[in-house]
This record gives structure tokens, sequence and C-alpha cells, in this order.
């Protein structure tokens, strides 16, 4: 059995545990990782996010461009000259990464050309379970489910609208419900075919910093295996508040640690970050040389 915190884990996942940056303390200043940036499109709006394209800034959702499955062999080629620890092939965006089928595509072409990398993704959950097979195929070890809140009323406060399959705009109560729902069930089937899963929660405070815990109890018994708390960066609708103190972290991340084991090095990622993330390594800008630009459209 392999042990990460207070948890023990099967030998299944040691391999994962040991190699990939985001899962452990250890692995996240030995091993490296690079995002692939090719999935534009988003079927949820969350209050705090706001996607871009530019060079500088290191969080969630931004990215320097746009690449088509097709031209990440070479990127990949590039960043393991550049980072030859680079373990881990990942997307996180700068879309949701099940929106659209990019994701998917770029892992069967890295699957054919670098099958000892691990591959992982993140995604908000809406079209999980519906990709989940195809996942399995590709050859994803792991995947990244945002899970900000799992009581509907709360994450009306989180999250303006859901696009769902046939392309309606939901809000309010129906929304949550059916993001929570989809979650859940996605999360389930997932631990069931043996893929490890991460959540990730940003920790809003006044609004789900009392609720982590429970997000933290309902997604371990869905067979969820790793937490990962995120300060919210104030901005676009929850620019009025503010990122939670040290202090107010440290107390979520306690209660939650008694259901999940909590990953706590997270460096808000962007979506086309590359290098050994406890180094504090950034080669995004050596590696996408190339002008702010939208390779493909967003239709």
């Amino acid at each position: 059995m392999a042990e990460v915190g207070t948890q023990k884990y099967d030998d299944h996942f040691d391999h994962l545990f040991k190699n990939h940056p985001c899962l452990s303390k250890e692995a996240h200043y030995t091993s490296g990782r690079i995002h692939l940036p090719v999935s534009p499109n988003c079927n949820i709006q969350c209050k705090f996010c706001k996607r871009g394209f530019n060079k500088s800034d290191i969080r969630p959702g931004v990215s320097s461009l746009l690449l088509r499955p097709e031209e990440t062999p070479d990127i990949l080629e590039k960043a393991l000259s550049l980072c030859p620890e680079l373990k881990v092939v990942g997307i996180a965006g700068p879309g949701d990464t099940l929106a659209t089928d990019y994701a998917l595509e770029t892992f069967e072409v890295i699957r054919k050309t670098h099958p000892e990398l691990l591959s992982c993704l993140s995604t908000n959950g809406l079209r999980l379970y519906d990709k989940l097979d195809r996942l399995k195929e590709v050859g994803v070890n792991s995947i990244t489910v945002t899970v900000n809140a799992v009581d509907p009323y709360i994450l009306t406060q989180i999250v303006a609208y859901v696009i769902d399959e046939n392309g309606n705009k939901l809000v309010g109560i129906e929304a949550a419900n059916k993001l929570i729902n989809a979650q859940m069930k996605g999360i389930k089937r997932a631990a069931e075919l043996g893929i490890l899963v991460k959540i990730n929660s940003v920790l809003i405070p006044g609004i789900n910093d009392e609720h982590i815990k429970d997000i933290a109890k309902v997604t371990r018994e869905l067979g969820a295996r790793i937490l990962n708390i995120i300060p919210l960066i104030p901005q676009y609708e929850l620019s009025h508040i503010k990122a939670p103190s040290c202090s107010l972290l440290e107390k979520v991340r306690g209660e939650a640690g008694a259901y999940l084991d909590v990953f706590r090095h997270c460096k808000h990622c962007r979506a086309d970050a590359c290098g050994i993330p406890g180094k504090g390594q950034s080669l995004h800008k050596e590696l996408y040389d190339k002008e702010v630009v939208e390779t493909f459209s967003h239709g």
C-alpha cells in the first residue's frame, strides 16, 4: 500500500503518487508537468473565472495561445528538451477539457508518441460521466474535478450559469442541481473505472468556507482520493471578496483533512504551464514563443 499524508492507497495508484507533482509533496519538487492548451470552450460560468490570453498572469484559465491536437507532439518534444524531468502531460483549459473533444483527441495522439508519460486532465465535471469510457480508452490516469459546493443553494452564489448538453442556458437552482448531479455521477463512475480522482475546491470566504469539509466528506464517499483547496483570486463577479487569509486556509484544510488527504502545494498553474512546480520553474514563455494568438476558432 502507498501512503500519502494520513491516508493509504492501493498499489494501483502508487506510480501516480510517486511521479505526479500535483498529487504528492515529493513529486512536486522532482517531477515536471506540461499543460497543453487545447480546450477553448467552457460550458459553465463561474463567478470568479476570467479566462484570457497573455504570457504574464499566473492563474488558471490563462494561456499564451491555443493549440490544435495535431500540433501537440512537436510542443511535447520541445518541452522534454527544456524539462527532461517531465513525467506528466495534463490538459487544464483554458476552457473546460470536456466541453469539446480536443483534449480526448490530444491524449490519443500523445498515447501513440509518448505512452510512458502520465496523462491527466481537469474538468468542471459537467460532461465527465458521458466521456469516461473514452477517457479510459485514451489512457487518462487521473482526473481533477472542481467541486465548489455540494449544496445547490451555495453553488448559486458561485456559478452564474450552466450550458446543458442541448445548448440550453440554465441558471439558479436548476443550474446548480444540474452541475452537482453530473459531478457526483462522474466522480463515482471514474473511481469505479480505476481512475484516480482529485478534487479541487476554490475557497471563497463568506460563501463556501464552512462547506468545504462537506465537499470532502461527500466526494470521499464517491471514491475521490485527494483534495486541493485553492484560495480565491478576487476577480470578475467576485472581485469584491478578499482572498482567504492563511489562518482561514489552514482551518479549512484541517477540517477537510478529516475526510480526504489535502494537497498543500498548488501554484495556481496556467493552462500552458510547463516545468517542475515546486522549483518555481515556469517555462511557458520559452515553450510557446509565438505571439499571443488563438490558433483555431472557439466555435
